[in-house]
């Protein structure tokens, strides 16, 4: 398990893209919302805040999820971050963190799954 290791539960926004590299290499990427919810004190409201996240899987891992995960899928994702950093054309600096997903199992709290 790497160093900077998180793990994620969230539904799947996109179904997943599934590529391959010029050396054969199948890649995936798909987006995962993440919700959390909590009470506000003040008011004792219901509130919720949605953070997105792109996943990208490798080598066999990543043609199974193409194979098994959908668009509105809960998963748990575990794997480590990684930041990428560029310039736009007009000067303006950018930068993404997405997981790089070890391990995608189905959140089988509320629902099954069948294992092939």
């Amino acid at each position: 398990m790497p160093d900077n290791s998180v793990t994620l539960v969230g539904n799947v926004t996109r179904d997943p893209e599934l590529r391959f590299t010029p050396s054969g290499q199948a890649v995936a990427t798909f987006g995962l919302a993440v919700n959390r919810r909590w009470q506000n004190r003040q008011n004792n409201e219901w509130e919720e805040q949605t953070s997105f996240f792109d996943v990208k899987c490798w080598a066999q891992m990543a043609e199974n999820v193409s194979e098994s995960v959908q668009k509105g899928t809960r998963v748990v994702v575990t794997g480590r971050l990684e930041q990428r950093s560029w310039e736009t054309d007009s000067g303006d600096k950018r930068s993404k963190v997405k997981e790089v997903g070890e391990y995608v199992a189905p959140w089988v709290r509320l629902a099954s799954a069948q294992v092939r």
